[in-house]
């Protein structure tokens, strides 16, 4: 059944492990299937139109990471936030990204140039409050939080990772309808996880083991109730299935090679 949800994608006609900025990278430099990794990217596409309505930014020749949207930046209402990338070889996608919105009459801002903060990667919103869930500690910043504040009025609860392999917040949490979350409290440090626990009553915490989370299980696309993800445990689709959820599990191991899953292939476009 179709939600009112709105994605934006890219397709994959340039992407490639050509450097190494996270662990995931390693050993994988320019040993991507291509034709595979196009396959895969075709069946998530499809997966989500069949939900949702999804729309696409042209890939660029020199931005390999581009396919993965979710660090463009962030959206809430007809507002973008730029993203500034922390490594040098992600920033040639700033302008193109700037321009996209700004061709479809968003109001886009930009962060301070020396405060890198990396979008929906480390900014997701809360499904159930008024609340953006914000991480730091890997490629965004502490200090990011203050821009987030004044450019987009969002009220943030920041969270620090400790864990190199879930450097960005969207690989280790992910916020569902009724205020559940999923997360892998061991990508966490204490103070954080303390936080999430505070906030977010127990029967709507869904912790995951590290086999999930190695498999970014929560690196995923909520569409409504229908959770897709690269692939999952039968404990993480039952612990879902008793909470409402259908989990669509679709193999996307060429983008795991380059750190990113169906999450990092989608930003969310319709952010009230």
């Amino acid at each position: 059944m179709k939600t009112p949800h709105v994605f934006l994608m890219c397709p994959p006609e340039y992407f490639d492990v050509s450097y190494i900025i996270n662990p995931w990278m390693h050993g994988n430099v320019r040993k991507i299937d291509n034709a595979l990794a196009k396959q895969q990217w075709r069946a998530l596409y499809d997966i989500l139109t069949d939900h949702a309505t999804v729309r696409l930014v042209h890939p660029q020749p020199g931005s390999p990471d581009m396919v993965f949207t979710a660090n463009a930046g962030l959206v809430r209402g007809r507002r973008f936030l730029v993203s500034r990338f922390r490594y040098p070889e992600r920033q040639y996608e700033e302008p193109y990204f700037a321009d996209w919105f700004l061709d479809r009459g968003y109001e886009v801002m930009l962060m301070p140039r020396d405060v890198p903060f990396e979008g929906a990667g480390d900014a997701l919103f809360d499904r159930a409050e008024k609340r953006l869930w914000f991480a730091y500690g890997h490629r965004s910043v502490l200090a990011a939080r203050e821009a987030i504040e004044s450019r987009l009025g969002a009220r943030v609860v920041p969270l620090k990772l400790t864990d190199q392999r879930f450097y960005h917040l969207d690989t280790c949490f992910c916020p569902l309808d009724g205020g559940h979350v999923l997360y892998y409290p061991a990508a966490f440090d204490a103070a954080s996880r303390a936080t999430i626990e505070k906030l977010v009553a127990a029967d709507r915490r869904i912790a995951v083991g590290e086999e999930d989370a190695l498999a970014f299980a929560c690196n995923a696309v909520a569409a409504g109730r229908t959770i897709v993800v690269n692939r999952a445990t039968t404990a993480f689709v039952d612990a879902l299935g008793r909470r409402g959820f259908e989990v669509v599990q679709t193999p996307l191991s060429e983008f795991m090679k380059a750190g990113g899953s169906a999450k990092c292939l989608t930003l969310r476009l319709d952010e009230a």
